[in-house]
């Protein structure tokens, strides 16, 4: 499927040692993608390297976190750019699927398109059992408090920068995807899910990969849909 002839798509790619992984995912980028950023969250790999002599642009955003790396990316967009996509840096996501993504907002359908590992098609564990039953119950609630049913918090996503704008995203670190989500069903952004493939991860996973990392996820994700619930949302901060 070929996307739309307008608007200018920017992928972002948050990295923290993913040297491995990374040429598999920047060589499935489609060659329609106007500009590739890879955050750097503190590699001490070869990932800014490979990235920079690939052509994309590399910002470093030392504080770590999945959302501080996010927001140091968005800081950096080129003006021309109008959607934004969302991947791993770790190849689980598969970068042919992402004219799915875009298409729909491009064609003006939707304004925030979610690739759903839960309604695709995903490698044998590609998912632990932790991160199944935590995407099913931050799921649950959103549907509860919002009424906007999602399938799962999965990285892999595009949505218009406009949208984006609107979102005032602040999350740092595992709280980034449901704040997205969560945000976007309070405003009444028109969302949509597509079935996404996912892969196996190459390396090492930071959070369902250590018991912290599952802990610190888990209690994060729980936090941001009771904070937004209560409408206690903080101020947007600087990515700089």
């Amino acid at each position: 499927m070929t996307p739309a002839a307008t608007g200018t798509v920017a992928v972002i790619i948050p990295v923290l040692n993913e040297a491995e992984a990374l040429p598999k995912v920047l060589a499935s980028i489609p060659d329609w993608v106007g500009h590739v950023i890879v955050a750097d969250n503190g590699s001490t790999d070869a990932s800014g390297e490979i990235a920079r002599e690939a052509g994309a642009i590399v910002v470093v955003e030392p504080r770590r976190g999945y959302g501080s790396a996010c927001l140091k990316a968005i800081a950096a967009l080129p003006d021309d750019v109008d959607i934004i996509v969302f991947m791993d840096g770790d190849a689980s996501d598969d970068g042919s699927q992402m004219a799915a993504l875009v298409d729909p907002i491009r064609q003006g359908h939707a304004d925030m398109v979610l690739g759903s590992r839960v309604l695709g098609e995903r490698e044998r564990g590609a998912l632990t059992p932790q991160q199944i039953f935590g995407n099913a119950l931050a799921c649950t609630l959103i549907r509860l408090v919002w009424g906007v049913r999602f399938t799962d918090l999965g990285p892999f996503r595009a949505i218009g920068r406009t949208a984006l704008t609107r979102l005032q995203m602040v999350d740092r670190d595992y709280g980034w995807t449901v704040e997205m989500q969560v945000r976007a069903a309070k405003i009444g952004l028109r969302c949509r899910e597509i079935p996404a493939r996912y892969r196996r991860r190459i390396g090492t996973s930071k959070v369902s990969g250590t018991i912290r990392g599952v802990f610190g996820a888990g209690t994060k994700i729980l936090y941001v849909i009771g904070r937004e619930a209560l409408g206690r949302s903080p101020a947007p901060r600087s990515a700089g």
